[in-house]
C-alpha cells in the first residue's frame, strides 16, 4: 500500500525521562520522513536531558545517564529538528496524548517555534481502537465467535462476560503474561486467585488514583505528584491529604489514603 500524501509525513517516537510532559525530557528521538516521492529519510538522535534519568525509565528504554552524557541538549539541536519537520505532517502510535505534547514542550523550552495547528496528525493507535473495538460485544465475538444480542441489557451482558472468561481461560491457560517492559507478571491459570492477582495486583484504590510499584510501595497515579510515593508526599506536603479529603474523590480513595496516613504516621485524619 502506497500512502497518498499531500505533505511529507514524519513518523516519530520518543524515549523520555518519564511520562509527565511538564517536567520530563526527551532522551532519544527518532523521525522517519516519508517524502512525496516515497523516499524514507531517518533521523535518530540521543539527547542529554540535563537531568538524571530515573532508573525506572532507564530499565524501560535501556538508556542510562552514562549513555547520553556526551550527547547534545535539545536546545542545541532544536533548530535543526524544526527544519527537518518543516512543512511535514506527523504520525505515529499513541502520539497525540504524549509524543506530540512532549515534543512541543521541548521546542517551547528551547525557544524555537514549532506549530502544529497547520499540520495533520495521524495517530495509528486511534485508528486501531476505532476499528478493533475493545468492548464486551467485540470480546464476545472474538473469544466466543458469537454476536451479542441485546447488548447493554444487564442479563445478556452478564451471561456474555461469563462465556468470555471461560473462553479466555481456555485460550490462554498456562501462557505467560508480560508487560511492556517484558517483565513476566505471571501465568494464566484456571484459578480465580491467580486471575485476580494478574488483573488487580497493582491497585491500591478502586479508582486507580493510587497504585503499587514493583516494591509494593503506594504511588500517586494522577496529578502533580504522579509517580511519587504517597507516604513521601504526605510527609512533605500534609495539606495534600486535606485537599483530597475535601475534593471530589471517591470515598474508597479517601478511605485508602487515610489508612496509609494512619499506618505510616500514626496521626489523626
Amino acid at each position: 500500500m502506497i500512502l497518498q500524501l499531500r505533505n511529507p509525513l514524519v513518523f516519530l517516537d520518543l524515549e523520555t525521562t518519564g511520562i509527565n510532559v511538564s517536567v520530563d525530557h526527551i532522551v532519544e528521538l527518532s523521525f522517519v520522513k516519508l517524502t512525496l516521492t516515497g523516499e524514507r529519510i531517518i533521523k535518530t538522535q540521543r539527547i542529554n536531558p540535563e537531568v538524571p534519568i530515573p532508573v525506572e525509565s532507564s530499565l524501560f528504554h535501556g538508556i542510562y545517564d552514562s549513555d547520553i552524557k556526551e550527547e547534545p541538549t535539545f536546545k542545541q539541536v532544536a533548530k535543526e529538528l524544526a527544519n527537518f519537520l518543516e512543512g511535514c505532517d506527523l504520525s505515529g502510535f499513541a502520539i497525540i496524548n504524549f509524543d506530540v505534547p512532549m515534543l512541543v514542550e521541548e521546542f517551547l523550552r528551547a525557544g524555537v517555534g514549532f506549530e502544529i495547528k497547520n499540520r495533520k496528525i495521524i495517530d495509528s493507535q486511534k485508528i486501531f481502537h476505532l476499528m478493533e473495538k475493545r468492548n464486551l460485544a467485540s470480546a464476545y465475538t472474538f473469544y466466543c465467535g458469537k454476536v451479542l444480542e441485546d447488548a447493554h441489557s444487564a442479563q445478556a451482558d452478564t451471561l456474555a462476560s461469563l462465556e468470555v472468561l471461560e473462553a479466555q481461560v481456555e485460550k490462554y491457560e498456562n501462557q505467560p503474561v508480560v508487560d511492556l517492559k517484558k517483565t513476566k507478571l505471571g501465568i494464566i491459570k484456571n484459578d480465580m486467585s491467580v486471575l485476580h492477582e494478574l488483573t488487580n495486583a497493582n491497585l491500591v484504590d478502586l479508582a486507580g488514583r493510587m497504585i503499587l510499584n514493583e516494591k509494593k510501595e503506594e504511588l500517586f497515579n494522577f496529578g502533580k505528584h504522579k509517580g511519587k510515593k504517597v507516604s513521601q508526599v504526605l510527609r512533605n506536603e500534609p495539606m495534600y491529604y486535606d485537599w483530597i479529603m475535601k475534593g471530589n474523590f471517591p470515598l474508597d480513595t479517601k478511605r485508602k489514603l487515610t489508612e496509609i496516613k494512619f499506618r505510616d504516621f500514626n496521626m489523626k485524619a
